[in-house]
């Protein structure tokens, strides 16, 4: 055990690690099954995670190739051993699985037979949301107590690790229906209104044509601006939809094409000053981006700003962000604040989620900052 133990509290280290990670549960899993295989020197693991329906929403392995675990056909049922493991939350071991009545005696065309099997649930407080398998003991005939142990600790973390990952895949779902909710909002209330003027507008133009000519080419004239306002609009939103590639940019340069794009299509001024060479963190840098690009919307939209200016510096690994316009601001204590403005609470959120702190000052007439340190 005692040659086991420093291994295993590695790979316990690892899976904690993980938890902090903002790994997806894909990733988190298969780094779980590689280490379960490692510490107890089995030919074979997998690490099943069930559905609700009979079979298995994940199935992990590790030992076997690519093209194996392709010849094998879909995802395998609860059934047999394998949903005996996830019926308790004991685990179970033995030197040869065929001898035992559970199992079925049934393997798919092209899959290696197997003997010596140990089997660890994964429990949480949900109950047993998950489970070990480990298959074909190197060097001896079976898993012993020493391995059964190891497997048990590395369970317990993975319970952890898993229903952590899910929460943070939860997190960044919802954070992706929340943006897309606000630029339904922004559809509505924006474009959804400059194509009923057009309508209106149309009308008016077709109605005045044969009888006072001169007032209606006037109406066409209005009628183009507001088509060309509506365009602008929506292809602001459509370059918001589209992600922005951090990863090949970086933030700076990321921002950068942002306030060229909204420099083309909004009537204010937009400018960015400053520059910041930041080891990349794909997640403090779409958040980042987001509240900048919240910020700046804001400003454009609500606060009727002439001039908009994004500015972002920092060292040694410190981070700060500004964007300053000149609108007509308001108080950022007013009772119900919060209710009317979602895009504010939404920026403290993301703020929040990287561990900085975001300040926001503002007095009616004289214009915002929106100010981040992380």
């Amino acid at each position: 055990m005692t040659e086991q133990l420093n291994p295993a509290l590695k790979a316990v280290s690892d899976a904690v690690l993980a938890i902090g990670a903002e790994l997806s549960v894909e990733e988190v899993l298969q780094n779980l099954v590689h280490s379960a295989r490692t510490l107890v020197d089995a030919r074979y693991a997998a690490l099943g995670i069930p559905d609700d329906d009979g079979g298995f929403s994940a199935f992990l392995t590790s030992g076997m190739s690519d093209k194996l675990i392709a010849s094998l056909g879909p995802l395998p049922r609860t059934h047999g051993m394998l949903g005996a493991i996830l019926e308790a939350p004991t685990p179970f071991r033995t030197s040869d699985i065929h001898e035992d009545p559970r199992f079925n005696g049934w393997w798919p065309r092209g899959h290696p037979d197997m003997r010596s099997f140990l089997g660890v649930p994964i429990v949480s407080q949900e109950g047993v949301i998950g489970a070990f398998y480990l298959t074909e003991k190197e060097g001896a005939q079976e898993f012993g107590r020493a391995d059964q142990e190891v497997i048990e600790l590395l369970a317990s973390h993975a319970a952890i690790a898993i229903t952590h990952a899910r929460l943070s895949e939860q997190s960044r779902e919802l954070s992706v229906i929340s943006e897309r909710n606000r630029l339904a909002l922004d559809l509505h209330d924006v474009v959804s209104q400059k194509l009923y003027s057009l309508v209106l507008t149309a009308e008016a133009a077709a109605t005045l044509l044969d009888r006072d000519a001169e007032a209606a080419r006037e109406q066409v004239v209005k009628l183009q601006g507001i088509a060309r306002e509506a365009l602008d609009e929506l292809r602001s939103l459509i370059f918001e939809l589209r992600p922005p590639d951090l990863v090949r940019d970086g933030l700076c340069g990321a921002l950068r094409k942002h306030v060229e794009v909204l420099r083309r299509v909004q009537s204010a001024e937009v400018d960015m000053e400053g520059d910041l060479e930041l080891q990349a963190d794909p997640q403090r840098d779409a958040e980042v981006f987001r509240i900048a690009q919240e910020a700046m919307q804001n400003a454009l939209r609500h606060a009727q700003a002439s001039r908009v200016v994004v500015r972002i510096g920092g060292e040694d690994g410190h981070l700060r962000l500004d964007v300053v316009d000149d609108g007509v601001g308001f108080d950022p204590q007013a009772a119900g604040l919060r209710s009317q403005r979602l895009g504010l609470t939404s920026m403290e959120e993301r703020a929040q989620r990287i561990g900085g702190r975001l300040e926001i000052r503002s007095v009616e007439g004289e214009g915002t900052t929106v100010h981040l340190d992380v």
